[in-house]
């Protein structure tokens, strides 16, 4: 990790933003913020709304072409490996993931397959078809969770209960596959990774029935505390698996990993990954903003962090 948080020399950074996945919305809200925070840092800032339409993009990012560019883009085409690789096309340095650790985070199977592999517990799940949730036979006793295999933010996550008819009805839209995993009961708990530093560990109590889309991104509907009121032992393991995460999956930057904690288990025994963001949100209410301000790191200085620490393989 850099300490040069405050480079003499203020790069031209363009921040993506926008996209067209089912964050565009909060996308929409982070860019901006950074946008600013940029801009009041000392960089020339430009803005770019991202629409699917390449010859668009590649013009916004040749005419001036910048020192770097932000990617402030979630869900799908923004941090899957797809933008990713447009920008290595143009041998532009950019933040976050590269290609292929976008693309493996981005697919929740695959990232518990990797993971898996590193000694990270997660929860046990199965992988079964649209006609399969959407019928009446359930894939393991519930309660338990389905989730898209490859949406960020917990969009679409349900929580299926006993005595539910079927898994999800006729309501699935998010693709051909999903992910099914048994539910832990317990307490939602996540960390920020930065550079090789897990920054924090804030518990979330919120009101639906899982931490969903609306819990995150609407005020008022989820509770942060932050450090948790944990067991040290639970604190440090979390932060351990989150790095652990971060570094088997070749993460760059910033990475948030979720996890759920069964307190009524003896120590960390209780504690399962749930899934990494290799894109966290930089909106007034998201969670690695928050954790770095906790360890006396600024939105502005995070910002700029990321612009001095972004890469590009092919540059």
């Amino acid at each position: 990790m850099t300490d040069a948080l405050f480079p003499p020399f203020k790069k031209h950074v363009a921040v993506l933003m926008g996209g067209w996945s089912a964050e565009r919305e909060v996308s929409l809200v982070s860019g901006a913020g950074v946008a600013k925070a940029l801009e009041e840092e000392g960089y020339r800032v430009t803005a770019v709304d991202v629409q699917r339409d390449l010859a668009g993009l590649m013009q916004a990012l040749s005419h001036p072409r910048p020192d770097v560019v932000f990617n402030a883009l979630h869900g799908r085409g923004g941090e899957d490996g797809t933008i990713q690789g447009i920008l290595e096309f143009l041998g532009l340095p950019y933040t976050h993931s590269g290609v292929q650790a976008s693309a493996i985070a981005m697919d929740k199977v695959m990232t518990k397959r990797v993971l898996d592999t590193a000694g990270v517990r997660s929860p046990r799940g199965v992988v079964v078809t649209r006609g399969e949730i959407t019928g009446g036979a359930h894939p393991m006793p519930a309660p338990y969770i389905v989730k898209p295999v490859d949406e960020g933010s917990t969009v679409g996550v349900t929580l299926v209960r006993e005595g539910q008819n079927s898994p999800v009805g006729d309501a699935w839209t998010f693709g051909e596959r999903a992910m099914v995993e048994e539910f832990i009961p317990g307490r939602e708990l996540t960390v920020g990774v930065m550079g090789d530093r897990a920054l924090a560990v804030t518990e979330i109590v919120f009101q639906a029935q899982v931490y969903d889309y609306t819990a995150k991104y609407s005020a008022g509907h989820a509770v942060h505390t932050i450090p948790a009121a944990i067991p040290e032992d639970v604190a440090e393991e979390a932060k351990r698996m989150a790095i652990l995460a971060h570094q088997t999956l070749g993460c760059r930057g910033v990475s948030r990993s979720d996890f759920r904690w069964d307190d009524s288990r003896p120590g960390s025994a209780g504690l399962y990954f749930l899934e990494i963001n290799n894109q966290p949100g930089m909106t007034p209410l998201s969670l690695v903003p928050e954790q770095a301000a906790h360890v006396g790191i600024s939105y502005g200085a995070l910002v700029g962090w990321l612009v001095e620490n972004a890469g590009c393989q092919l540059a």
